[in-house]
């Protein structure tokens, strides 16, 4: 329904509509015009009680003339591929790319994402073993960053990961490559303490842990501890998970050998998984967000121990947006401002082609099909 809300808006005309039908009405256009398994005449009742629900008996006539005036015309419509997002970030997108990448890049968002998982206390062979074992169909996933679940007829549905194996002894954590291919950038060294700054889900923490990494995973979210906690505690052998403010950490200065920085962002590299970020996003957010972003940064640097004996020194600043507001623009500017730190890129750590020309991770999903995000491995000298 995220996904071709904008179409399902026009067909509706929405402007004319008590507001707090607007998802009834979209529910029951989008089982009309795209769920062939759901008879009509059910759409149109179930959203009329689902009016009745939320605004009481007043609204069910209008729902249930508008949904059968919209059945009566019929037909399926695609639109034109970019209706499917608002223009001014199709037009943003378009200036960058061009009009043959951004439409893949359009397609990409609005297709239904694979269940990708990332081995955690399980090895890979372990993981690949038992789900074979369980009948369960997997292949390699793109990079050799994870295994791909394929859906096993009859019917032909992905399994929801709690009903794999491995998934209650924490064998493994679901995790889109591009992310578990930022632990692998960071190349934090075994042994090494890293905090894990904005750590919520805890995918990443995880992932830095099961590279050798002694793991501090913090959050100020409240509303998302409670994930960061579980995924840790099923999933990561010796993590510890705070709740705290990263620009009030209770840590002392240089007392850390490797910070994350996984800033909270715009998360236009991940709408294939998040429909809804494309109607939640304004022109004006980019700039708001990287002013959010360059002060988490600033906060994190004086925490990170000067490199020195082989150990310490490093500042890993990671996103999943696309635009360079979020994420080379960022750490440009911090650079500007903190002349102890340099870029320090592993051209061994990860694929060339996931290398910008500075050394920064990027993958982007119209080109290596996987979500996009971006990270830089800074080095504090001093």
């Amino acid at each position: 329904m995220l996904r071709h809300q904008r179409e399902l808006d026009t067909a509706l005309e929405l402007d004319r509509a008590d507001p707090r039908l607007h998802d009834v009405l979209r529910l029951g256009a989008y089982q009309l015009r795209w769920l062939t398994r759901v008879p009509s005449h059910a759409a149109v009742s179930t959203s009329v009680e689902l009016a009745r629900e939320t605004v009481g008996e007043a609204g069910t006539g209008y729902v249930n003339r508008t949904l059968r005036h919209l059945r009566r015309e019929g037909g399926r419509e695609t639109g034109d591929g970019a209706a499917t997002h608002p223009d001014w970030i199709v037009k943003r997108w378009t200036s960058r790319y061009g009009k043959s990448e951004t439409d893949r890049l359009v397609a990409w968002n609005d297709t239904r994402p694979p269940l990708i998982v990332q081995p955690a206390r399980w090895s890979l062979e372990r993981l690949e073993k038992e789900l074979r074992r369980a009948g369960v169909e997997a292949t390699p996933a793109p990079f050799g960053a994870g295994l791909e679940i394929r859906a096993t007829p009859p019917p032909s549905r992905v399994p929801h990961p709690a009903s794999l194996p491995g998934y209650t002894e924490g064998g493994f954590i679901v995790q889109d490559p591009a992310h578990a291919l930022i632990a692998r950038f960071a190349a934090i060294r075994p042994g090494e303490f890293t905090y894990d700054a904005c750590a919520a889900p805890g995918g990443k923490a995880v992932a830095l842990e099961v590279a050798g990494g002694r793991v501090l995973a913090g959050d100020a979210r409240h509303e998302r501890i409670g994930r960061l906690a579980e995924t840790t505690a099923r999933a990561g052998v010796a993590i510890r998970s705070i709740a705290a403010d990263l620009e009030a950490a209770p840590l002392r200065p240089a007392s850390i050998d490797a910070v994350l920085v996984d800033a909270p962002c715009t998360a236009t590299g991940t709408m294939r998984r998040h429909p809804d970020a494309r109607w939640r996003l304004k022109p004006s957010v980019f700039a708001r967000a990287a002013a959010r972003q360059r002060q988490l940064l600033a906060a994190a640097a004086p925490l990170v121990r000067p490199e020195g004996a082989g150990r310490g020194g490093l500042l890993i600043y990671a996103t999943c947006s696309l635009e360079p507001e979020e994420n080379e623009q960022v750490v440009e500017s911090f650079l500007n401002e903190h002349p102890e730190f340099t870029r320090s890129a592993r051209n061994d750590a990860v694929p060339a082609e996931l290398l910008t020309p500075a050394g920064d991770f990027q993958s982007l999903p119209q080109r290596h099909g996987i979500d996009g995000a971006y990270a830089a491995r800074l080095v504090r000298a001093s």
